[in-house]
């Protein structure tokens, strides 16, 4: 039988726990077969709840021993559901002994406690601590743990779990044990224990109080050597940590443990994170700068959430983004000023108009703060995690730099211990900064990406500008109706001479940059005391609202603004609006000739310009993606939209290749082996020149692409020159897909990217090509990293073949996605998602596309996981709904 769909948990339902656990101890005696489990909980009845029984979540536990106080409960006090235990009739406090029996190498799931490689690993949140004793599983339900781990010595020398150990020692039958406890309460969905036959890679941190601070990575020994550089991102995020946000850290140690087998990227287990390895292992050869960067990044968001989610923690998981999106925040903060200075707005911003935008448009759209779930596990999404820190980002434009940061000190201070809201975390900041912020509070219960629309007349003789300005966002499942939001829209002026205007807003003094509050459906703002009428005004600048702006500027007014404004992002914008312009009308079937003979011109005029940061040029050169493309159309052919895109590219840039080829960086000097913003953007600009000069066919092109990958000395400029073959239909591409393959065959992580590639090209042979990948030795179908390494591309780059006008692309990712579902339902729900798009492309696509997940929704033995995404996707949709 299919599983019983999960019942709908609703916001409007949460009561606060009756029942505290004033402790936990927790005693393993590990073994990957069959891992004994004993949980001796302190419980205490909340005053107020007399004779409500105690919930203990579980979920496909074999129990051997329950007891109450030392005795086994009566029958009739112990009631076995689906969710677990319910115990009645017990005292006002309790101790409690429960032992399971589990069985971590059956565990294809990864959640809970399993086996990963020769290691014994978990994973809790959301929901995984119940997979491995019974318990409140509840994130509002903080304790203390202490925990004895116990295993064979020499198949698990290193035993680690959650905060500092107190001791360890030899037992008999060569086995050994370790007891760690952590001195601060958290909840369940923190826990985790590693065992495994692990090297250690060391450092000490001294923070900003003179605590010293062990710092420890372990990896399997063979990839010791790839550890320095997650080592120093580790200490660079404690840093700043401390300057920038004044929080330090509270343990004796701070443990990283890379697995190969892991459901997300990494977990930030109090001490003790977990993390896929691939954002722990790195070195020049194996690693690219972008595995470098996301390194860094994901580093450092698990290390921020040491306060920003286990010292306050959520109360529920409707209130996810809480901690996911003030932690995105605190990392893309981190990441901006310590080494992507110039882009990592751009970048953040192309991947949520890329990601999160569809989702705010589609069937799976929901608030930042959902009011009801039917499986959590599909909420840890975009709209949480980078809508989520968008919000944050907003309060801190409205309030102030200086406010802000005092509301995040007095947030921490106030909640430390505690699991709160995204309420309490608006009422501190309205608090410390005296500004009403209830209406800004809207964005977290209000699905839907805003449309805003702009309109301005300037008054010469009043020296005047008028800005009129709409907003409205459209309906989305389950919201019909929509209110206004608060919006801040940063703008600024620019003359003819490219530089910006001073003016005064309202009665405030002169400035050259504003702030206009949007607060209604209609509002207008008027700037005065202007030298002359603006040549071109930068809109929604450092891209300061996650807003759809339609500011009606005319081709001559972007152009201008791609020459001169000097905010980055504003500045991409402008280039990116004329670039998507282009393609639009070529799939509209009229190339726009002259609009694309400008585009050609400003962009000559850019790479001729020294004054450009080789990294915004890499990032104004491109054009929109082509899944942000697909978007701006109601329902489209998407090989069509491919097909402009490239015509697109080849009639604004063929007519300057020379010129591309004299901006294009020497593999030599570039090839150097830094880790630093300018390095990074010359081999960004490098690699983006070279791919471009191959689609447009230039003249030695091809043998280019290869001698870089020949001298290349770093995995950067190897993999830049193979992505820039790997659509082309030329002998070199086989040759260097082969060389790659010898090279790299016994190190799955390389060999990710490899495996990428190949699903993602579109050259003839696609089905043949993805049928060898997933029969390659080097492909595992419960590793989620193998998974996506060949789904995601197939479906995200691979147009030719997965949209194949006859749906054949759609079956087979269909077939596999039923074939994952009984390994790994979660990372089979993230994989159906794109099926879930079937009303964006034309009738017969998107029938083909539909009638596969009406295939999936009638299947046997769904998960639950799963079902909820099929469900959601093949909903009614709500009325009045447009593309934008």
């Amino acid at each position: 039988m299919k599983d019983a769909a999960p019942q709908m948990i609703l916001l409007s339902d949460y009561e606060a726990p009756d029942w505290r656990v004033e402790a936990v101890d927790l005693s393993f005696d590990l073994d990957p077969e069959a891992t004994r489990v004993t949980s001796r909980l302190r419980v205490r009845r909340v005053a107020g709840s007399p004779g409500v029984p105690l919930r203990l979540h579980g979920r496909e536990l074999e129990r051997l021993r329950l007891e109450v106080d030392g005795a086994a409960p009566a029958a009739d006090a112990v009631t076995e559901d689906a969710e677990g235990l319910l115990l009645q009739g017990l005292p006002d406090s309790a101790e409690i002994v429960i032992e399971t029996r589990l069985r971590p190498a059956a565990n294809t799931a990864l959640e809970g406690l399993y086996v990963s490689g020769g290691s014994l690993c978990t994973q809790c949140e959301p929901e995984g601590f119940r997979r491995i004793t019974y318990f409140p599983d509840r994130p509002d339900v903080l304790t203390r743990y202490r925990v004895r781990l116990e295993a064979d010595a020499g198949r698990y020398p290193v035993l680690l779990a959650n905060g500092n150990r107190m001791e360890a020692g030899e037992l008999p039958e060569g086995r050994h044990y370790a007891v760690w406890d952590d001195p601060f309460p958290k909840p369940s969905y923190l826990f985790a224990l590693v065992a495994g036959d692990l090297a250690c890679e060391s450092d000490r941190f001294v923070t900003r109080s003179g605590r010293e601070v062990a710092l420890e990575v372990y990896v399997e020994y063979h990839n010791r050597e790839r550890c320095a550089h997650a080592l120093a991102s580790l200490a660079r995020a404690m840093r700043y940590d401390e300057e920038a946000f004044g929080r330090e850290y509270d343990l004796d140690v701070y443990m990283i443990v890379a697995v190969d087998d892991f459901n997300m990227g990494a977990m930030e287990n109090k001490g003790l994170n977990l993390f896929n390895a691939k954002y722990v292992l790195a070195s020049p050869d194996t690693a690219t700068d972008s595995d470098y960067v996301h390194i860094e990044s994901v580093i450092a968001h698990e290390y921020f959430h040491n306060w920003s989610g286990n010292r306050v923690t959520c109360r529920d998981w409707f209130q996810l983004s809480l901690k996911e999106g003030l932690t995105v925040f605190r990392d893309q903060e981190f990441t901006t000023d310590n080494t992507l200075f110039g882009v990592k707005r751009i970048d953040d911003v192309q991947r949520l108009r890329a990601f999160q935008f569809p989702e705010d448009a589609g069937p799976l759209a929901h608030p930042v703060r959902p009011d009801r779930y039917a499986e959590i596990n599909n909420f840890y999404t975009m709209t949480v995690y980078e809508k989520g820190a968008e919000l944050i980002r907003m309060l801190g434009t409205l309030i102030g730099r200086d406010a802000f940061r005092q509301g995040l000190d007095a947030y921490f201070e106030r909640f430390d211990g505690q699991a709160v809201t995204t309420d309490d975390f608006v009422e501190v900041m309205a608090e410390v900064s005296g500004r009403d912020l209830g209406l800004f509070r809207r964005w977290y219960t209000q699905a839907g990406t805003p449309r805003v629309t702009a309109r301005t007349g300037f008054d010469a003789a009043a020296r005047t500008l008028r800005i009129d300005l709409q907003q409205r966002t459209p309906p989305t499942v389950g919201q019909q109706d929509k209110a206004p939001l608060h919006i801040p829209l940063r703008i600024a002026l620019l003359g003819r001479d490219g530089r910006r205007m001073s003016g005064r807003l309202g009665a405030a003094s002169a400035a050259d940059e504003w702030v206009l509050e949007v607060t209604a459906a209609s509002q207008s703002f008027q700037l005065s005391d202007l030298a002359e009428a603006p040549a071109a005004i930068s809109w929604l600048r450092a891209f300061s609202a996650p807003v759809l702006l339609d500011a009606g500027q005319g081709t001559a007014e972007l152009a201008h603004l791609v020459a001169f404004d000097d905010d980055a992002f504003a500045r991409w914008d402008a280039a990116q609006s004329l670039l998507r312009r282009a393609v639009t009308a070529r799939v509209a079937g009229q190339a726009d000739t002259a609009l694309e003979a400008i585009l050609t011109d400003a962009m000559a005029t850019l790479l001729d310009d020294a004054g450009v940061e080789p990294v915004l040029l890499a990032a104004l050169l491109e054009l929109p993606a082509h899944r942000e493309l697909l978007e701006w159309f109601e329902q489209v052919d998407p090989i069509a939209v491919h097909a402009a895109r490239t015509q697109t590219e080849r009639a604004v840039f063929g007519p300057i290749a020379e010129a591309l080829q004299r901006c294009q960086p020497e593999v030599a000097s570039t090839d150097n082996g830094e880790f630093t913003a300018a390095a990074m953007g010359r081999r960004r600009l490098l690699n983006q020149i070279l791919a471009m000069r191959v689609a447009l066919e230039a003249e030695g092109a091809a043998a280019a692409a290869a001698r870089q990958y020949h001298q290349a000395r770093s995995q950067t400029l190897r993999m830049g020159a193979l992505a820039a073959l790997n659509d082309a239909e030329h002998p070199l591409r086989e040759e260097l897909m082969e060389d790659f393959e010898r090279r790299y065959r016994d190190d799955p992580l390389v060999l990710d990217k490899w495996f990428a590639l190949q699903a993602g090209s579109q050259i003839p042979g696609g089905f043949e090509r993805l049928d060898r990948l997933l029969h390659h030795p080097g492909f595992r179908w419960p590793n989620p990293n193998r998974v996506r390494a060949v789904l995601g591309p197939f479906m995200a780059a691979n147009h030719r073949h997965f949209h194949q006008e006859d749906g054949e692309g759609y079956r087979r990712v269909g077939a596999f996605i039923e074939r994952l579902d009984g390994l790994n339902p979660q990372t089979a729900a993230r994989l159906v998602q794109p099926l879930t798009r079937w009303r964006r492309l034309d009738p017969q696509r998107g029938e083909r596309m539909r009638e596969e997940l009406e295939r999936l929704a009638g299947l046997e033995g769904l998960s639950r996981d799963l079902n909820d995404m099929v469900q959601r996707a093949l909903a009614p949709e709500p009325e009045s709904h447009s593309a934008g």
